[in-house]
This record gives structure tokens, sequence and C-alpha cells, in this order.
């Protein structure tokens, strides 16, 4: 038999979907603070500054394919999180600065001197950052918050194929050495096969 519920019958001030949770031991502050610090990762320190990076690797247009990949799924993954930040009771900061400096991987800026060897280094250390901190939402919510897992898995998902492909263009571009990634083209750039709602209007 299901727990009896605290909420109140037309209470707009508490949510079922976070008390549930609650009880099963998730630290819901917590959760919104990694999640908040996530989506400024995604969107503020890796789509923003991937946009500058791709614009940088002219003459390697193979790289500048696979970093629009990576751009845009990383544009999908904000999308993704956003909603379930709000759906939990936390906002956005009111701030673009303050929420930058949220974010929980460090800003990907343009390297000096910006050589494909130091942007795919960077590219690289993104990855493994943004694999880092997803993966700390999954252990935090395993078993214990369905949604907020299904999500952060789907996201980990793509961040683990970024690692790989960036590994395999570094060791190209910088050792000549074979790394293979499995990468396959996707469908067309930003397909984002674990994270794009392809059920709702999400360009």
């Amino acid at each position: 038999m299901a727990q009896e519920s605290v909420v109140q019958p037309g209470d707009v001030t508490q949510r079922v979907g976070v008390e549930v949770i609650r009880a099963r031991g998730v630290d819901v502050d917590k959760l919104i603070k990694m999640l908040v610090a996530n989506a400024a990762a995604e969107f503020a320190s890796t789509y923003y500054y991937y946009t500058i990076l791709r614009m940088n690797l002219a003459g390697h247009e193979d790289y500048k394919e696979i970093c629009e990949d990576a751009r845009l799924e990383d544009r999908a993954h904000w999308e993704l999180i956003v909603p379930r930040i709000y759906e939990l009771g936390g906002q956005l900061p009111n701030d673009l600065k303050e929420f930058h400096d949220q974010a929980g991987c460090k800003a990907a800026k343009l390297p000096d001197p910006p050589t494909a060897v130091n942007i795919l280094t960077l590219l690289l250390e993104s990855e493994r950052c943004a694999i880092r901190s997803w993966s700390a939402v999954c252990d935090m919510t395993f078993g214990k918050d369905p949604r907020t897992y299904d999500l952060a898995a789907r996201i980990l998902n793509e961040e683990i194929e970024h690692e790989a492909w960036f590994i395999e263009l570094l060791a190209h571009e910088r050792d000549g050495k074979s790394v293979p990634s499995g990468h396959f083209r996707r469908g067309e750039p930003g397909e984002a096969p674990y994270s794009k709602n392809r059920g709702f209007y999400n360009p």
C-alpha cells in the first residue's frame, strides 16, 4: 500500500514528487545544487565555449564535425535537465554571471596558442569533468529518484562517448596513434541518441 501523503489536497506549496524521494533518503536541496552546477557546466562552460573552440579548428573539418556533435548534445543535456530542476522546486539563478560561476566544471576557454592539440586536450578534459559530475548524480539518485537517475544516466552515456571521441582525435593528432572510439556519425548534428527528447518540441 502506498505511503499516505502529507501534502494536502490542492496545496501548491508542496510537491509529492519531492516528498517521495526525500522519504527515500535523497537530500533534495543538495541534489538541486548539483543539478544547477551541472546545468551551468553544460550550457555556460561547455556549449558556449565549445562554440568558440569549434570555430578555431579551421583546417580540421573532421574534428570540427565531431566537436559540433558534442557541442549540440551538450545543449540537449541542458534542455533535458533544466525542467527537472524546477520540478524539484529549484530554479536557475536570475543572473548569467552568477549561473556561470556555479558551474561544476571549469570553463573551456580557448587555449593560447589555439592549436588543434591544445583544443582537443581541453575538449577531452571537459568531457572527463562531465563524466565525474553526472556519475555523482547517478550515485546519489540510484534506487531513490528514478526520474533524475534516468535523465542523468542518459546524459552520462553521451559524455562517455564524447570522451572516447576526443581520446581518438587527440591520440591521432598529438601522438600519431590509432585509439579507435567506436564513433559512428550521428544521423544529423546534435542527434543526441540518448538525451534528445523527440516526443517534445526540442529543435
